[in-house]
């Protein structure tokens, strides 16, 4: 069994935001794993469905971001999933917009939802998928950090979202089939 987590905060007012793309991902996976956020435990939606032929629980931690290592921790403990079998779908400050990477452990980079997981699953080689955002530039942009990512995609990157989320889907799809190295090699080229 694999775990899927896709990050971001619970609540409409958060649904379009980019903090929150860990969960549009989630929930165009959900579409091809013909399943469901069915069930509520571990503090999260989770449902359980089929991809590239591997059982997947796909878990949406409603804790907010700051807690997600809660649910992904109870998650993993609860169906006995390896770290190495965790893949987190997060946003990624660090990467433009359009660029995504999968990459295995590493440290937050200040993501406060990575750090939660890090320290509640004692371990931090997970599998990500950064789903790049880009970064507000110019003076003071550290400290537009925060409002940047609780903003919604404007209209132009909204265009774009369609065949990004296709893309991440595809990803964690080959990560399932042929390994993590395998869609590394396929995927992290600049695209």
């Amino acid at each position: 069994m694999k775990l899927i987590v896709g990050l971001g905060n619970p609540g409409r007012e958060y649904e379009r935001h980019r903090h929150n793309i860990g969960f549009m991902v989630v929930e165009a996976l959900l579409a091809r794993a013909r399943a469901s956020l069915n069930q509520e435990k571990f503090a999260a939606k989770v449902g359980q469905g089929t991809l590239a032929g591997e059982r997947v629980l796909f878990v949406e931690p409603q804790t907010f971001m700051n807690l997600s290592g809660r649910s992904v921790a109870e998650a993993a403990r609860f169906y006995k999933v390896a770290v190495e079998d965790v893949l987190v779908i997060h946003d990624e400050l660090d990467l433009p917009l359009g660029r995504l990477q999968l990459k295995a452990g590493g440290g937050s980079g200040g993501h406060n939802g990575l750090k939660s997981i890090v320290s509640s699953l004692g371990d931090e080689s997970f599998i990500r998928l950064r789903f790049g955002i880009g970064k507000p530039e110019g003076p003071n942009a550290r400290e537009r950090v925060s409002g940047y990512v609780l903003s919604n995609f404007d209209d132009g990157e909204r265009r774009e979202m369609d065949a990004l989320i296709d893309r991440a889907m595809d990803m964690a799809e080959l990560w399932i089939r042929e390994g993590l190295s395998v869609a590394m090699n396929r995927f992290n080229r600049k695209a």
